[in-house]
């Protein structure tokens, strides 16, 4: 079954994405919390740097490696976990450093597929509004059908 990324726009300093996935909770929420699941997926599957420490007070760092040879840097870190539940962290691209944002993540088990809903804060609606024109919308859509390949091959 084929889903699709739902982007709604709550209030002028948030940006909410909805997704679902053909997976038990369970190994959604590992494969979101795992280097060795994460390098499959994350940065739309392209090649990853990874180094993270999954515990609340803990950080991560992502270096996507891009097929025209660039690299993105993305670093944050965990405010709260509630396992197979809810992760809160923070996320912020290295090039425009200060602009960070609180994102949280909440997995929901539905009829046997797993719901995972992203909502990321902004401090103000020009951060919103830059993120969502760089094109955040598409770079999570692109992961996510990544997400959707790699979890196929853990069937």
């Amino acid at each position: 079954m084929s889903h699709k990324l739902v982007t709604d726009f709550p209030s002028d300093l948030e940006v909410t994405m909805t997704r679902t996935f053909d997976a038990p909770r369970e190994l959604v929420f590992a494969v979101h919390t795992r280097a060795e699941h994460l390098k499959h997926w994350w940065g739309r599957g392209n090649p990853l740097d990874i180094e993270i420490d999954f515990r609340v007070g803990g950080r991560y760092r992502y270096v996507e490696h891009t097929p025209d040879g660039g690299s993105h840097a993305f670093r944050g870190e965990f405010r709260e976990i509630v396992p197979n539940e809810r992760i809160v962290q923070t996320f912020e691209y290295e090039p425009m450093a200060g602009h960070i944002l609180e994102e949280t993540l909440v997995f929901e088990e539905r009829d046997g597929t797993t719901v995972v809903t992203g909502t990321s804060r902004f401090a103000d609606k020009g951060d919103r509004d830059g993120m969502v024109a760089s094109g955040m919308e598409a770079g999570a859509a692109e992961s996510y059908a990544a997400l959707d390949r790699y979890l196929k091959t853990l069937a």
